[in-house]
Formats: structure tokens, C-alpha cells, sequence
């Protein structure tokens, strides 16, 4: 059975930095992406960037320049490595894997950013 574990959140003010981690368990032979989300206080959860089977990459247009989605295959460990964060970005932050019969969530880290 497959699981994600993410790591790497806290609390920081704005402009600093944080890389997110999270670490697959499980053998995987294929998948269709590999993300990560997040959810604001009282909002709905969103994309925050995506990399498929395919190897392409997107990122929410708020996020862009900002957040690099990047994998560790040895590792079977997705980054999200953030940089110049805003009080905006403050949510908890999940770790997706889409199957191609399904999709896998991890438990969420929450990522605090003060102004």
C-alpha cells in the first residue's frame, strides 16, 4: 500500500524560505502526477504545482517564481522548495499522488507565515 509522509513545514515570517519534503512508501510502477496542494484557513483546498508521468510541470499563477517542484527518484521524495513566502501562502500543505486507478494524500504539514 502506498503512503505519503510530508515534512518541512512551520512557522516563518515573510520573505524567508521553506522546503517541504514527502516521502512515498509503497512501490510504485506508474503514476500520472505527482503534486502538492494546499488549504487556507476557511478555504477550499488548491493546486500549488504538479509534475506528471510525463515529466512536465505547472504551478498555480500565484506561486510561479517563486515555488520549484522537484523529485529525488533514489529517495522516493518529492520537494517543494518555497522561497519569498507571503502571508497568503500560510495553509496546510498536501502531498498528492494521483494512480492511475487512483490517488494518494498525505497527512498535510502546516506552513505559518507571519508578516
Amino acid at each position: 500500500q502506498v503512503q505519503l509522509v510530508e515534512s518541512g513545514g512551520g512557522l516563518v515570517q515573510a520573505g524567508e524560505s521553506l522546503r517541504l519534503s514527502c516521502a512515498t512508501s509503497g512501490r510504485i510502477f506508474t503514476f500520472k502526477s505527482k503534486g502538492w496542494y494546499r488549504q487556507p484557513p476557511g478555504k477550499t483546498r488548491e493546486l500549488v504545482a504538479v509534475v506528471t508521468g510525463g515529466g512536465s510541470t505547472n504551478y498555480a499563477d500565484a506561486v510561479k517564481g517563486r515555488f520549484t517542484i522537484s523529485g529525488d527518484s533514489a529517495k522516493n521524495t518529492l520537494y517543494l522548495q518555497m522561497n519569498s513566502l507571503k502571508p497568503e501562502d500560510t495553509a496546510v500543505y498536501y502531498c498528492n499522488l494521483a494512480l492511475p486507478f487512483g490517488e494518494v494524500w498525505g497527512q498535510g504539514t502546516l506552513v505559518t507565515v507571519s508578516s
